[in-house]
């Protein structure tokens, strides 16, 4: 099997609909298997994928195992050399997987592939950053990044100046399409199950790296990325309190301890601000994105 898909789905069936059609529509000239993990969605998701998709391979959780786990459940099942990470809501619009798969193929030293991800409009969607430092997420947790967009350490993390028209090597890319060699995997193991939502892809491409493998942007392949339908279902304050966790978790793992230290006195302030937009609704003021 050359290419495996894994696509883990929560409540958003219409959407998974869309994705599984377009992935039968338009990935050819290639050997490969679906799977889908459904995390115990309430919306009938899975009578549907039986009814519409009985070609896909389904694995049904009885709780929401969160992203990294359900996708380690598809990745030891997977018979593919390599595995294509999807989210429910991207959408293909023509043979980019097979792009990215013969863009990997004459790399050996490259381990990861992002495509350019476009929004619903088909605009560019931002999907490339550097990894967390401590002053980015610092000012993330104090919602600062908001109010104060170009502070150097905001613009730096966030890639602004990144063009988005170049094959690149990067530090990390999106979680929603994620192209790997599943080398990758027998070499520095499984996503992290400890991190259940947010920063379980960033973790990944920093071990990837780490041990000597090559992330790229590709330009050439690009996927529609309805972005973020199920991670919108959870509250603000829900949200927020996930964040702190993943953050404070992946700093522990790959940062100095103090930053840590640092961080975890900024989560009451973080916290209260989740709270305070959760119950008064202060979006235009926080923002909508990614980093709450």
């Amino acid at each position: 099997m050359e290419l495996s898909i894994i696509i883990v789905n929560w409540n958003v069936k219409d959407l998974l609909v869309k994705c599984l059609t377009s992935v039968f529509k338009y990935t050819q000239n290639i050997d490969f298997e679906v799977f889908v993990v459904d995390n115990n969605s309430s919306d009938n998701s899975v009578a549907l994928i039986k009814q519409k998709f009985p070609q896909v391979k389904l694995i049904q959780n009885s709780s929401n195992l969160g992203f990294a786990k359900a996708n380690n459940q598809a990745i030891q099942q997977a018979s593919g050399n390599y595995l294509l990470l999807l989210n429910p809501d991207t959408e293909l619009i023509d043979n980019s997987i097979f792009k990215m798969l013969e863009f990997i193929k004459q790399r050996p030293a490259c381990g990861i592939v992002g495509p350019k991800l476009l929004h619903s409009d088909k605009t560019t969607q931002a999907s490339i950053r550097k990894f967390p430092s401590f002053w980015d997420q610092f000012f993330i947790l104090l919602k600062l990044h908001n109010f104060f967009p170009n502070l150097k350490p905001i613009r730096t993390y966030h890639m602004f100046d990144f063009k988005y028209d170049e094959i690149i090597q990067v530090e990390q890319i999106m979680g929603a399409a994620m192209l790997i060699n599943k080398k990758v995997f027998d070499k520095i193991g499984l996503f992290d199950e400890k991190i259940w939502l947010i920063f379980e892809e960033v973790d990944f491409c920093k071990r990837a790296l780490d041990a000597g493998y090559q992330i790229y942007f590709y330009v050439a392949a690009q996927i529609i990325h309805h972005k973020g339908e199920s991670f919108n279902q959870q509250k603000t304050l829900t949200k927020q309190i996930n964040f702190n966790h993943n953050l404070y978790y992946y700093f522990k793992k790959h940062k100095p301890f103090y930053q840590l230290i640092f961080l975890w006195f900024l989560q009451p302030i973080s916290l209260l601000l989740a709270l305070l937009d959760q119950l008064f609704g202060f979006k235009k003021i926080f923002g909508k994105n990614r980093d709450l």
